[in-house]
């Protein structure tokens, strides 16, 4: 008889798995979200090498040995001096466990993120709460714009959404998704914002705006037009490399439709990313999408909200794109890779080294459980009990523990032997999955969060006032950095610095550059030696690293964004140079 679980991995998926009677794992047919599909980590889950045993310094050694040096470390060290580091190779709630012990413990962990925090904030000025679209909900769309989202690589689930739609998409790669779309704006990058804006202007000129939605949730838009009004049209077009008539085309699509918008973490990975979120989301308010069926905008929705977790959580924390590892005399790394995928590698690499003593908990090794003191392997999601909420849609899922294996300790186990030592309380295992348990319900054969809105938005916003809030002031300037723009997109075949990690840097075929030349890439951070690959869906002033591709962030600045203590990986503009 077959047992089903569902994917941890840091993905809008979330896919419901089933563990046939030989152990293998397959998609389960019977789910209505994930419909039987799999992305290529979970096809070959089991071919990827793992950590097997512990290690002290080089030598192999018991657990028992590896949570002795754990504990006689931790012992020693200010707690003030101590990092709890927790990155998102499994984004399992009992994962949070080991938050709990170092919160006991009064260590310092990690705020902000890596990945969508300024959007985040974006969405949180205007609409007070951060409400995804379930694929039920875009499925009721007539016109979908895609912006900045590959879905093909990171949402594969949504494309059957997608079919018999007018499908408009706004990214600076001629994407799959793109080349097939009834419009594609292949806008120059970090201009999101400028279009957005005039994407509003124009729909409000046109009369095309929803005039009963806004008086009722967004009676200020008349001071948000004279807002967009500051934008100057001609030298914006120009600047956007975007004409006046793929604007009208736009806005024709969209006119008297249902109309869904789907905002990918590419436009916000800049220092004014909120910004760019916040005038997305006002031209959805433009147009009255909010709380209506088969409409909306949706970027990366929380995992976490409405959900009240068993754990104590850290109060003592530090923004996590720009760590100073030197500060701290031990550092404890779970699931996470933030030699490879923090920003400014150069720097991150000599602040870890002055750390006293590092440990690294984990499945994979990689460039940070390489400079770790003490490497404790953890267990794979199918050898431990977890719940997995999604933020690509409200669903909260069952994890149950699938296979026994010898090797690795689960966090909970680790977290429970480390609060016993140290004389602190935790929850019994049992009580803490029947606490998230205690937060689900079935919709429609599916178990999702008590909490999860029926139809976001339907009552209007959580904000003071109820109403949309439109920004009232905006930085219009572009960079004048020179350069090319550096684009770090997801890659098909690895996540992060997790599986298949790609290799190389893509420019398009024209840019003066020969397949498998090797060239250096300058920054204002750092250099990189790339091997060069051709693709002529790229713009010509643009180059493709992917996310993952070992030392890409050497090019990549510390900088936080303006809101959401976000990286901002894609702030500097590079320069491609022959050896």
């Amino acid at each position: 008889m077959s047992q089903t679980t569902a994917c941890p991995l840091d993905c809008y998926d979330a896919c419901r798995i089933v563990i046939d009677g030989n152990g293998a794992l397959k998609g389960d047919n019977t789910h209505p979200i994930t419909k039987g599909y799999l992305c290529p980590h979970l096809n070959h889950f089991d071919e990827f090498e793992r950590i097997n045993e512990p290690r002290f310094q080089g030598k192999k050694i018991a657990m028992s040995e590896a949570i002795e040096l754990l504990c006689n470390a931790l012992q020693s060290s200010n707690p003030q001096k101590t990092l709890f580091y927790r990155g998102s190779g499994n984004i399992g709630l009992m994962q949070r466990s080991m938050d709990h012990f170092f919160a006991g413990m009064d260590a310092v962990g990690t705020r902000g993120s890596l990945c969508d925090g300024a959007g985040e904030a974006g969405i949180l000025q205007g609409r007070g709460v951060n409400y995804p679209l379930s694929p039920a909900m875009i499925d009721e769309a007539d016109v979908v714009i895609v912006w900045g989202r590959n879905p093909h690589v990171t949402h594969s689930h949504l494309l059957t959404t997608l079919k018999n739609k007018s499908l408009v998409v706004i990214d600076p790669v001629r994407t799959a998704l793109a080349s097939n779309a009834d419009l594609h704006i292949q806008i120059k990058p970090h201009c999101d914002l400028h279009l957005a804006l005039l994407l509003s202007r124009f729909t409000l000129i046109e009369g095309f705006h929803d005039e009963e939605f806004l008086e009722r949730y967004g009676s200020e838009y008349g001071e948000y037009y004279e807002l967009t009004q500051t934008v100057r049209i001609k030298a914006t077009l120009v600047a956007m490399d975007v004409t006046l008539g793929q604007i009208g085309a736009l806005l024709e699509l969209v006119r008297g439709k249902k109309t869904v918008i789907l905002v990918g973490t590419g436009v916000q990975k800049y220092r004014n990313g909120a910004e760019v979120l916040r005038a997305i989301d006002a031209f959805g308010a433009i147009l009255g999408l909010f709380g209506k069926r088969g409409c909306g905008v949706s970027f990366l929705g929380n995992s976490m909200q409405g959900l009240e977790l068993p754990f104590r959580s850290l109060h003592k924390t530090v923004p996590i794109p720009n760590i100073d590892f030197s500060s701290f005399d031990t550092v404890f790394v779970q699931g996470g890779n933030p030699l490879s995928q923090m920003p400014n590698t150069a720097k991150v690499e000599e602040a870890f080294a002055h750390v006293g003593f590092k440990v690294y908990f984990g499945l994979y090794e990689n460039e940070t459980s390489a400079q770790c003191d003490l490497i404790i392997p953890a267990k794979t999601f199918l050898e431990k009990e977890d719940v997995r909420s999604s933020y690509g849609d409200f669903t909260l899922q069952k994890m149950a523990k699938l296979r026994d294996s010898e090797i690795g300790i689960s966090e909970y186990d680790l977290s429970s032997v480390l609060c016993h030592h140290f004389n602190l309380s935790i929850p019994q295992e049992e009580e803490c999955l029947a606490m998230l348990y205690n937060q689900m319900q079935s919709i429609d054969g599916v178990d999702c969060k008590k909490v999860a809105p029926i139809l976001p938005y339907e009552e209007g916003f959580a904000t003071d006032s109820g109403e949309f809030i439109f920004m009232d002031e905006v930085d219009l300037s572009f960079s004048d950095e020179e350069g090319i723009f550096l684009l770090t997109p997801k890659a098909a075949k690895s996540l992060n610095s997790q599986f298949h990690r790609s290799q190389g840097v893509y420019v398009h075929p024209e840019c003066g550059f020969f397949v498998g030349e090797e060239v250096i890439i300058r920054s204002k951070t750092g250099s990189l030696r790339l091997e060069v690959h051709h693709d002529d869906r790229l713009r010509h002033d643009c180059a493709l690293i992917y996310a993952g591709t070992p030392g890409v962030n050497r090019l990549t600045p510390d900088l936080l964004s303006y809101d959401g203590e976000n990286a901002v990986y894609q702030e500097n503009k590079i320069k491609v140079e022959k050896c």
